[in-house]
């Protein structure tokens, strides 16, 4: 992996809190691994209990982001075992459903809105909330975004509306918040079984499927590590972006 072309002190983040949405597999599995590298004690929950990285300190649970109770509970757990958060990454998303949206299930794009959107807002109001209670420190919201966000992608509908949503519902909680760093952050493309699912759709319903399968052939994709640095740049406050909506610069290769 490149380093990145800022510091990450280890006395700036060494037993901080982060808590990961969607953690356990892809993107989310990923960053937490990264965490615990750099030293950060973690809550972890995704529909399917994850696992955490070997050798963390971190709490793990079953929550759906669609369930505001649960997940508000989940947050009152990890505050209570680990202390207040320093981090929140709201990562669960749904990709589905893909293809033209005549033909979608109104089902599958509830689900979508619910979790894409929803999910985010209720990570954000649990973290939030619990901010204004806790003692002034440094304090940071992520909501992952994606490029799909602001490209026009036949067969992306709802994924790029939902994704353009959480851009925008940042920008707000932003102006909220001022007590809490808001960032929308587009982590770039990375190799997780999101790509994998993409690349294994018909032109027909998604005609830029061969921009992403040439992406695989060519490795042009960047770590989920690369993207954790960044996030945890946000922590050390030495990754500063101008604007809350921001996108993780491409891995450089060597």
């Amino acid at each position: 992996m490149a380093e990145v072309p800022f510091d990450l002190p280890s006395e700036a983040l060494e037993g901080r809190v982060a808590v990961i949405t969607g953690a356990s597999r892809g993107l989310g599995a990923g960053l937490a691994a990264r965490f615990a590298e750099h030293g950060l004690q973690l809550g972890l929950c995704a529909r399917h209990e994850p696992d955490a990285p070997p050798g963390a300190r971190a709490l793990t649970g079953a929550v759906d982001v669609t369930d505001a109770a649960k997940l508000d509970r989940f947050a009152s757990a990890v505050a209570s075992t680990l202390g207040p958060i320093d981090l929140w990454v709201n990562n669960a998303g749904v990709l589905d459903p893909m293809g033209p949206q005549r033909r979608h299930d109104p089902a599958a794009v509830d689900r979508a809105l619910r979790v894409n959107v929803g999910g985010v807002a209720n990570g954000t109001r649990s973290f939030t909330d619990r901010c204004r209670g806790w003692a002034p420190a440094r304090r940071v919201l992520v909501n992952v975004s994606s490029g799909a966000a602001t490209s026009i992608y036949e067969g992306w509908s709802i994924y790029g509306a939902t994704k353009a949503a959480v851009d925008h519902f940042t920008e707000i909680v932003a102006a909220e918040e001022p007590g809490v760093l808001c960032h929308a952050v587009a982590p770039g493309v990375v190799d997780t079984e999101m790509q994998a699912t993409i690349r294994t759709h018909d032109e027909r319903t998604f005609p830029a499927v061969e921009r992403f399968r040439e992406l695989h052939r060519t490795g042009a994709w960047s770590s989920p590590a690369w993207v954790a640095d960044h996030l945890l740049g946000l922590v050390a406050a030495t990754w500063a972006p101008e604007t809350v909506v921001v996108r993780v610069p491409a891995e450089p290769r060597s």
